[in-house]
């Protein structure tokens, strides 16, 4: 199963994902025109984690990771989970996962739990 967070500190808002089988993973979202391969992630050989770094002004974004092709939101990207905290609808009848970046470097909140 996969689980995913994000943090705000120096240097940009850290998202990752912990997807161990996957042979590559994106992020896309409102930050970026939901580009697939604009933002790769760079995977942990320890555990199977998947991280980068994002400069975001202060706002809320929207957003999905991209692993292996496969748009996803939730952890496991199974795609009937709808109970999803703090994710919200979108046009295609799936969620998104949703990150407030904050003014200061305050821990950015990203919407949901980690599993």
């Amino acid at each position: 199963m996969s689980r995913h967070t994000s943090q705000r500190k120096t240097g940009g808002v850290a998202v990752s994902i912990k997807a161990p089988e996957a042979k590559e993973v994106y992020v896309a979202g409102t930050f970026n025109n939901w580009k697939p391969h604009d933002h790769r992630l760079k995977r942990s050989p320890e555990d199977g984690t998947w991280a980068s770094r994002l400069d975001l002004p202060p706002g809320r974004y929207e957003y999905k990771f991209v692993v292996d092709g496969r748009w996803c939101s939730e952890p496991g990207c199974d795609p009937a989970y709808n109970g999803c905290p703090g994710c919200v609808p979108n046009q295609f009848g799936t969620m998104n996962r949703v990150l407030v970046v904050g003014p200061d470097p305050e821990p950015a909140l990203a919407s949901g739990q980690n599993l």
